[in-house]
């Protein structure tokens, strides 16, 4: 069992993440096993298409977050998904993908594009991602931006 762990990080119960394709940083994220889809807060969510592929387009964050620029993103649609919130509510949503980078490294994620603005964090991390080589300690927090911290030191 033993060797099953050495290769995996630990990660706490938050941290802030970045979105390199999307210029974003630096961004906090709840980390949730309860949750299967990692999500994004957006607004302003549109569906178009052109030459057979759809796209979908939205503004990340909100007005209140201190990174908001308005910056609109047109993406293709990977696909929409019927996901059940934290309060048991059914509802259909858009998924794309992008990149993350935790601990220096970058994963392939899936993101639902949600309205999050009643959640403390913008981001929320579910388990199709943390089944990639990570283990929650739910008493620690911020891990990965606090190495990414001290290699800037150095």
């Amino acid at each position: 069992m033993k060797k099953k762990l050495d290769n995996k990080k630990l990660i706490g119960r938050k941290d802030k993440v970045d979105f390199p394709k999307m210029r974003l940083y630096d961004i906090d994220a709840k980390i949730d096993t309860g949750a299967y889809t990692s999500a994004i807060h957006c607004h302003n969510i549109k569906i178009s298409e052109k030459d057979n592929v759809k796209y979908v387009t939205f503004n990340l964050l909100d007005p209140s977050h201190p990174d908001f620029n308005e910056k609109r993103f047109r993406v293709p649609l990977h696909a929409k998904k019927r996901i059940k919130s934290s309060i048991g509510k059914s509802e259909e949503r858009c998924i794309i993908k992008t990149s993350i980078t935790l601990f220096g490294e970058k994963f392939e994620i899936e993101l639902s594009l949600s309205d999050r603005s009643k959640m403390e964090n913008p981001v929320l991390i579910g388990r199709k991602l943390l089944k990639k080589g990570f283990i929650v300690d739910v008493s620690k927090s911020d891990l990965s931006y606090k190495q990414k911290v001290n290699r800037r030191k150095k």
